[in-house]
């Protein structure tokens, strides 16, 4: 059965929850007190099944806080004043990205930070499809079993993975976890040689990962990665992985 929708439609529908979002912003800065949603919802006309939604997407990204049932401006609003964006942290500078390259996908997506000899998620999408994986944020993870963590070892100076071949520890988590030093050494050269990292089952069974190393001022600042149940990979997938990896990685390098 073919389908009613129209793309002037859709276009139609999502010009008008913009709009609305902006409403909502602009009609509680402009109140100069906190508003409960019905006040929101009588005075812009906007149901408050709809407004709900609106209201909870505006306090997760902190242009609006909440306080009880009242909302007010959030310290997001501030942020987006600052000058040429040097208020910015790495973490608010890659988030609106990864979320994008997570939409474009509908694979977790993840921006890792080095954290010691491991490595941590700064910030991470995961999918919206039933099969998914998802990575804890903010919690150290390995950086020899996981893609975002071999693409930043491929990036270390010889001194330096000197160091940390000496000092980890490098934990097996399935019989496909590389451990060995001469083989992470190979692995690590064919990632720079190829510009990408890869893992399959390395630290849980059943996950390919996918990841980019990011540089701003030609030192690493972390990477950027995917996280793929191998269910739905295929060839085809990953050369769309990669292709978006480096486009979201060169935003990020010249943000």
């Amino acid at each position: 059965m073919a389908s009613n929708i129209t793309p002037a439609l859709v276009q139609s529908s999502s010009v008008k929850s913009a709009t609305r979002t902006l409403d909502i912003i602009e009609y509680i800065v402009a109140a100069g007190r906190p508003l409960v949603a019905q006040e929101v919802a009588t005075a812009l006309g906007i149901p408050v099944s709809s407004l709900s939604y609106l209201l909870a997407t505006l306090v997760d990204r902190q242009y609006l806080q909440r306080d009880g049932r009242r909302y007010s401006a959030g310290p997001g609003l501030s942020r987006l004043q600052a000058a040429g964006g040097g208020g910015y942290t790495l973490a608010e500078r890659a988030a609106p990205l990864v979320r994008t390259l997570r939409m474009q996908l509908n694979e977790t997506t993840s921006f890792f930070v080095r954290d010691g000899w491991q490595i941590e998620a700064l910030v991470t999408e995961s999918s919206e499809q039933a099969l998914r994986y998802t990575v804890p944020q903010g919690r150290s993870l390995p950086m020899h079993a996981l893609a975002g963590g071999k693409a930043l070892l491929a990036a270390l100076p010889d001194d330096e993975l000197v160091g940390y071949f000496a000092q980890s520890e490098r934990e097996t988590f399935t019989d496909s976890t590389i451990t060995d030093e001469d083989q992470l050494r190979a692995q690590l050269a064919q990632i720079r040689d190829r510009g990408f990292a890869s893992t399959e089952d390395e630290y849980s069974r059943g996950i390919v990962g996918t990841a980019r190393v990011v540089r701003v001022g030609g030192e690493p600042v972390g990477s950027l990665s995917v996280a793929v149940p191998r269910a739905r990979f295929d060839a085809a997938l990953e050369a769309r992985i990669c292709d978006l990896l480096d486009k979201t990685a060169a935003l990020l390098e010249q943000a």
